[in-house]
This record gives C-alpha cells, structure tokens and sequence, in this order.
C-alpha cells in the first residue's frame, strides 16, 4: 500500500480588522478586551500541483464592512508564486463574503463546495437578515453562474479531494461550511476555516456569534481536533496567533505569509 502524499500548508494574511472579546463569543465575555480577527486565504502545496482554500474579499467590500484591507488576495498570491490564473482547483470552505469574493480572479478553476453550502446560500434563510447578512450577493451569483458553465464540483459530506487532502462537512456557523484535513510531515493538519474562528472557540467550546445550528458549532468543535488527531494541528480561520504560533514562509513574507504545516514555533500552537 502506497503512503498518502504529503502536502505543505501556508496561510496568507489579507486582512484585519479590530474587535473585542465580547464580539467573538455567544454571551460576550466577562474580561473583555481587544481580541482583533485577521483574514486568510490558504495554499496546499504538493510537487507541481497547488490548491489554493476560500478566496477572500475586494477592497470596496473591505470599505463597506470596515475592515483593514491589506492586499488583494490575488495579489498577494501572485507575489508569493501562485498565479491566480494556473491554480486548477479552489475549495470554497463556504460562500460568507470573506472566504468566496474574488471568484473570477481564478479563470481556469475548478471550484469545491459542499451541496448544502449552495442550498442555503441560494434558499429559503436567505429570506432572514440575520443569516444573508454574512453574504455578498454577487459573490453567490457568480457562483451559480459558475456551476452553469460546468467549473463547480459538488460534494456531500466527507469526500477526498486527492490523496492526502480531505473535504469534511461540519456546517454550523454555515450550513455547508466545511474544513479542509492536509496530510502534511507532522501529520494530518485541519485547515478549520471558520469551523473555529479562534484557537480559544474550540479549546475552551465557546461558540463564535454568526451560527446557523448551534448544536453542529459545538460537535464540530470535538470533530476538527479528531479529524487532527490533536488539538495542536488545528488551523483556526481567522486568528492572529496562526502568524505569531508559525514561521514565515520566507524572511520577506514575515507577518503576511506562515507554513502551517511545521512545528510551531511556540507552546499552543
């Protein structure tokens, strides 16, 4: 029997933004203080083949938002040697407008999602302010249109990507939100998206405040540390101390561009 492939990981930072402890948690927190959120994109690597993971967002949408924009996502890829362009295959973790923006960056992709992701984005709660405020309409249209000419592949629950890259639906704070499980030189590592939006949501089991089913929030917290096989090659979606806990990818990219597929540098990564 052939040993699964292994992949390197690397999260590339896009964004900011300010928040506090109280914004990150159902119920706030009785500390509360600064607990700011960074965006990623992610790249999976293995020889000649490059998996680029969620898309991110366009600077007029970082201005309506009031978030910090960094850099486009496409930009920054390009500078770190993926050009939108090549990339053959993009999982969509889920359609929120901070991971699906920027789709027709990518022209020659095949894009991954989960059925229930466009289910729900397209659906009936989409009828609910509370849940379609996470999305941008156009990011889901082009989406459709991209399904119409045949560059979506649809899944339905855990399923293989390739040999060594796994797809598994948690849903939760989406309804088809799922993570990405690399097997990588350390072992498998779980790109959680926004399965666990910070280290502390799922080690402490304190949901984020965008759900959509609280309970599959909560399971989905115990089901990315067992798809890791440890709590510590857990990628959460949206913390700073991914690019404080991994080293850079090279000296220039240091604060834009970690691998995640190594030891952490410090304890808790």
């Amino acid at each position: 029997m052939n040993a699964l492939p292994q992949h390197e990981i690397y999260a590339l930072r896009y964004a900011t933004r300010g928040a506090l402890r109280s914004n990150n948690f159902i119920g706030g927190d009785p500390h509360d203080g600064p607990m700011p959120m960074d965006y990623f994109v992610w790249v999976v690597r293995s020889g000649q083949r490059t998996i680029v993971v969620d898309t991110g967002f366009r600077q007029e949408i970082a201005r309506q938002r009031k978030r910090d924009f960094l850099e486009a996502p496409e930009h920054l890829l390009a500078r770190f040697g993926v050009s939108p362009g090549d990339v053959t295959d993009v999982v969509l973790t889920h359609l929120h407008y901070d991971h699906a923006g920027n789709l027709d960056q990518f022209p020659n992709a095949i894009f991954h999602i989960q059925d229930r992701e466009v289910n729900f984005a397209t659906g009936r709660f989409m009828c609910f302010s509370r849940f379609r405020h996470a999305f941008e309409v156009d990011d889901v249209v082009l989406l459709v249109r991209l399904v119409y000419d045949g560059r979506v592949k649809f899944y339905d629950g855990d399923c293989e990507l390739m040999p060594g890259i796994t797809m598994h639906r948690i849903g939760g704070h989406s309804d088809g939100l799922q993570c990405v499980r690399v097997n990588t030189a350390r072992g498998w590592v779980v790109l959680a998206s926004d399965t666990t939006h910070f280290y502390e949501n799922f080690q402490s089991e304190r949901p984020f405040p965008t759900v959509f089913h609280l309970g599959d929030m909560m399971a989905g917290f115990r089901r990315i540390a067992e798809l890791a096989g440890s709590a510590d090659r857990v990628i959460p979606g949206h913390d700073p101390l991914v690019m404080k806990r991994y080293p850079a990818a090279e000296k220039k990219f240091a604060g834009e561009v970690v691998r995640v597929d190594v030891a952490p540098l410090v304890e808790g990564g």
